[in-house]
């Protein structure tokens, strides 16, 4: 047997294999804390490189999201609004009608011009207060409402206005309109008619650009959650095995340490050869 007080070999390799050990303890720890098998570029650069590309992809998408959102939301504003004019123009209609009729007198058209005004006054105040966000889709201040479809910002989704404003394209009533007269009660009529056809087609429309968003909304939602599950299964740690992985080298942890200890006690040994 060959003992050395300035070299003990045993002590050492225990040494070494305590390191080692104590190395991949912290590695299982770090995953087991984190919930990750790659943290950082240290782990591993390729992958994090990848994920950190594929994680501003996702960041991305979420402005994506939030644009498409606030055009959804600005036509769900505009079409509650058309809803309402279209039943408006309805109760115009009826106004109109009854004035044209030659039977009535001049104190009942009268009350029904009276009428008519006050809806014409209330289409007036619905059109001008359908603002979402600082845009109204109905009342011709824009001609159309685009939002971000792709990440980069070059795709977009445009949506059209569809005015309804009196006077208009669509509503062709005159917000000065009258239906004091046979006359006028005719022409009137003639122009809520049109204007009810003009104005559903209108919310049709509307109705079309509304499903078109919230299908790029979903679609862009899907992808996001395609592209998160995917650097997930690049950089998310098997925790389970992570965590048996753990209690394994604590227990190895723990034997290293006695080794090393007994490693060091062998060249206690040589003082007996003293006594």
């Amino acid at each position: 047997m060959s003992l050395s007080v300035n070299t003990n070999a045993g002590a050492l390799i225990a040494l070494q294999n305590l390191n080692t050990t104590e190395s991949q303890l912290q590695i299982a720890q770090n995953q087991v804390s984190t919930g990750l098998a790659v943290s950082s570029a240290q782990d591993n650069g390729a992958i994090f490189a990848i994920a950190q590309n594929q994680r501003s992809q996702s960041s991305a998408l979420t402005a994506v999201t939030q644009s498409l959102q606030r055009v959804q939301s600005t036509i769900n504003v505009a079409a509650s609004s058309g809803t309402t004019v279209s039943d408006l123009l309805n109760q115009l209609k009826s106004a109109a009608l009854s004035a044209s009729d030659t039977s009535t007198n001049t104190a009942s058209r009268a009350a029904l011009n009276s009428t008519f005004t006050s809806v014409l006054s209330q289409i007036k105040s619905v059109v001008s207060n359908s603002s979402f966000n600082g845009v109204n889709l109905i009342d011709g201040s824009v001609t159309n409402l685009a939002a971000l479809a792709s990440t980069d910002g070059t795709s977009k989704l445009t949506v059209g206005a569809q005015s309804l404003a009196l006077g208009g394209t669509n509503v062709t009533v005159a917000a000065t309109q009258s239906i004091t007269t046979v006359t006028l009660a005719t022409a009137a009529l003639t122009a809520v008619d049109t204007s009810i056809t003009n104005v559903n087609n209108a919310l049709a429309k509307l109705g079309a650009s509304a499903n078109a968003v919230q299908t790029q909304i979903t679609f862009t939602g899907n992808l996001q959650d395609t592209i998160d599950t995917g650097v997930g299964n690049l950089v998310n740690a098997n925790l389970a095995k992570e965590s048996a992985t753990l209690t394994a080298l604590q227990t190895k942890q723990s034997l290293g340490i006695q080794a090393l200890s007994i490693a060091n006690s062998s060249s206690q040994s040589l003082l007996s050869l003293f006594r």
